[in-house]
């Protein structure tokens, strides 16, 4: 009977953490908030909620209820408590030796790494993907990142810089020695994109919605999911008409809107960053604006299963998967891709074409020159002499 009890005012409390976690919908799926009130604490929730009302990005909101979420997990699992707040630093070097390890110390000292106990926890909660190996160091910071600013918003200081935790993360991540692996196995190039909107070709309002999104993604320098969704007519601007050739000022003119970007991963929200639509992606925007009669708010919005417009925009996860779909409908290998892959064919394909980095990078908005160089030395590299010596 004591049980019983325990069990029924346990499931009041998520109940109830579940209820104040609804001040985030916009943030947070119905079904994510469920699954987060039964890891949460109440000072976490109030936490987050205190975080919405300050303003933080949707994304980064989202980003760090996900880490708070798997930290309350692990610790659950690794200790039998909650986080403490501020954690120690034995807590921090312990949450970096179990998620940061060595392979082949692994195979002669099974203890080494995440225990079998907690890596069980974890997976059963659906928490754990890299079962049979260690994370991804860039996870691993992202997380102690998330850490450290909940901390900070609590108005505690951490241990977060303590020599003895960089010093392990710096010795974790050498031994680790896992190749980081692109968010696309494979680039959505302008043959891809191709296939993708042949594939969407149809009259239904869903394949004028896929036409549109995945051409506005890709010619507006690729824009990330987060941007596509959250995307709202307010900013869309008109533009003047401008040369179809840019030597011959006078002759045909192309529809052109400009994309206001406000706050992006590198941008802020007053920021006044934008980027450019010309031509064929302006009329297919304007033509899914139109059948579904969108004046107002969100571009991009869900269709339900018989076709009806909903009043919600998508979330990134739908674009992903919207691109997966299209992906799979045109015979492709749905796993080699993702939404990212629109970002990375965007540059692919510029370099391709022989475009200036700076030029295509105003379009793309990457703020890192090394980062947005990659894609153009990976494609002089596939198209280059170099590795055709023995063909």
């Amino acid at each position: 009977m004591t049980g019983q009890l325990a069990n029924v005012k346990n499931a009041e409390i998520v109940a109830r953490r579940a209820e104040a976690l609804d001040a985030l919908d916009s943030v947070l799926p119905f079904d994510r908030r469920d699954f987060l009130a039964g890891l949460l604490t109440d000072d976490d929730v109030a936490t987050l909620r205190h975080l919405a009302k300050e303003g933080i990005g949707e994304n980064s909101l989202r980003a760090l209820a996900s880490d708070l979420g798997y930290l309350e997990a692990w610790s659950l699992a690794a200790t039998g408590h909650p986080l403490p707040w501020p954690a120690p630093e034995a807590l921090l070097i312990k949450f970096v030796a179990h998620h940061l390890w060595d392979f082949s110390k692994r195979e002669t000292d099974p203890a080494h790494g995440m225990p079998e106990d907690v890596m069980a926890a974890l997976t059963a909660a659906g928490l754990l993907r890299a079962k049979n190996g260690p994370h991804a160091p860039s996870t691993v910071r992202r997380r102690l990142s998330s850490w450290s600013t909940l901390t900070k918003w609590r108005g505690l200081r951490g241990k977060f810089n303590a020599p003895g935790l960089q010093s392990a993360i710096k010795l974790a991540v050498r031994a680790s020695a896992r190749p980081r692996g692109r968010k696309s196995k494979k680039a959505v190039t302008a043959d891809v994109l191709a296939a993708l909107l042949k594939a969407c070709a149809g009259d239904h309002l869903v394949d004028v919605r896929d036409r549109a999104l995945l051409i506005t993604a890709f010619a507006s320098g690729g824009r990330r999911r987060s941007e596509m969704a959250s995307l709202r007519v307010e900013q869309l601007v008109e533009e003047d008409p401008v040369p179809a050739d840019p030597k011959a000022p006078d002759g045909d003119k192309l529809p052109c809107l400009s994309i206001r970007l406000g706050r992006t991963k590198t941008t802020q929200a007053d920021s006044d960053a934008f980027v450019l639509l010309v031509g064929r992606p302006v009329l297919v925007l304007k033509d899914w604006l139109a059948r579904a009669a969108i004046t107002e708010g969100a571009v991009f919005r869900g269709i339900d299963r018989w076709g009806n417009l909903e009043r919600r925009a998508l979330t990134p996860q739908a674009v992903n998967l919207i691109l997966k779909r299209r992906i799979a409908e045109a015979e492709l290998d749905s796993t080699a891709f993702s939404a990212h892959g629109l970002r990375s064919g965007y540059l692919t394909e510029t370099a391709r074409r022989g475009i200036p980095l700076p030029e295509a990078m105003q379009q793309s908005q990457h703020r890192s020159v090394q980062q947005a160089s990659n894609y153009y030395n990976d494609a002089e590299r596939t198209l280059g002499r170099a590795a055709r010596i023995i063909v």
